[in-house]
């Protein structure tokens, strides 16, 4: 009997090549900001330490892209390519101090790379990032506009929220049940409404995600990836508008009801489909995630995965979010997790060795050209 891994993988595009792709997301979003902020969440009793993204995750410093870049370039394809992670980027962060002087009426956001400049600890981070880019192992593609339902969050700080508050004050919004169970932990999702004046307010968010991105990289996104993996259909023709060709996600995409009234759960995320507005579907069918569960085997079953993908003619495209390659909260987080993750790649290029590494946008051209 088959397995739910390999009834994914039936349906949709198929190819002989050993394709690779590694999509991690949360690039650019300040999470936890330093480890003094950790620190002081835990002395205010605010268990972040329950949260692995609270515990770890932040804006990526010049030596985690080091050691990032690093492991990538300790193997290569059949073409003679190192690996390359699609960094999945939130084009921007909130102005923290402008939205208290409104009292929480107004929304005010600033490039990712303002964040990074104003941060002695983030000194070379920018350039680290161009130089990946220039490289070919480090490949941005759009994640939004920020990891951030702004709306909600304007109002739970309007009506006196305490732990959101402090989170504010401390500079971040990224708490989750996981750290106190009165947090809802709808703000993470940005889009996560189906209501019609959200839905254009989304639009407005998206285009501008877009053109920032465009801005500061230099060239369109052609992927999208939206938070948390909620999003309704409905704001898939904005994307398309704004040139958007391929749609990252899981085999589930999670569509909201209503306003943050929970979701619709649809099975259709199956690689090489297209949605109704036309968007090409890239399936995420191997995980790479230690962060969230240390001791797991996420070498074995990343590796399980990918010869299932392989099997069933897909690419393997392995979900790696940030939080996996940041150190600077916490060194024993990459201490633990770079190794492992060189050792899949060094496994991944001696089981396979006419693999292929490529990006999201390339993995989607590949698709679309076939």
């Amino acid at each position: 009997m088959l397995t739910r891994k390999e009834l994914y993988n039936i349906i949709g595009w198929r190819t002989k090549r050993h394709l690779v792709v590694i999509e991690s997301d949360d690039w650019g979003s300040i999470r936890t900001p330093s480890r003094e902020v950790y620190d002081e969440f835990m002395r205010r009793g605010i268990r972040v330490d329950k949260d692995a993204y609270c515990r770890y995750d932040g804006l990526a410093t010049k030596h985690d892209l080091e050691n990032l870049f690093e492991v990538l370039n300790s193997v290569k394809d059949k073409n003679g390519r190192p690996a390359v992670i699609t960094a999945n980027a939130l084009s921007a962060n909130p102005v923290f101090d402008k939205i208290l002087e409104s009292g929480f009426t107004q929304y005010f956001y600033e490039p990712f790379t303002a964040t990074l400049s104003r941060d002695a600890a983030h000194a070379g981070a920018w350039e680290m990032w161009q130089q990946g880019m220039d490289a070919g192992i480090f490949r941005p593609q759009c994640h939004g506009r920020e990891h951030l339902y702004v709306k909600k969050w304007l109002q739970t700080l309007q009506a006196g929220d305490p732990i959101t508050r402090t989170a504010f004050d401390l500079g971040t919004w990224g708490l989750t049940a996981n750290v106190d169970s009165s947090i809802n932990g709808y703000y993470m999702g940005a889009f996560n409404s189906s209501k019609p004046e959200d839905i254009a307010a989304f639009e407005t968010i998206i285009t501008e995600a877009l053109d920032m991105f465009g801005q500061i990289f230099g060239f369109r996104s052609e992927s999208f990836i939206a938070t948390t993996y909620e999003w309704s259909p409905k704001i898939e023709p904005c994307l398309v508008r704004n040139g958007v060709k391929y749609i990252q996600g899981t085999i589930v995409q999670k569509i909201p009801k209503g306003d943050d009234d929970g979701v619709r759960v649809r099975y259709n995320g199956f690689q090489g489909t297209r949605s109704r507005a036309g968007l090409i579907r890239l399936f995420r069918n191997c995980f790479f995630e230690p962060s969230t569960k240390p001791n797991y085997d996420f070498v074995a079953d990343c590796l399980n995965r990918i010869a299932i993908a392989f099997k069933w003619g897909k690419a393997a495209n392995i979900c790696a979010h940030r939080v996996n390659f940041i150190g600077s909260i916490d060194s024993a987080n990459t201490d633990r997790n770079l190794p492992e993750f060189k050792r899949l790649l060094q496994e991944i290029v001696r089981r396979w060795p006419d693999v292929e590494f490529v990006s999201s946008d390339e993995l989607g051209r590949i698709i679309e050209e076939s």
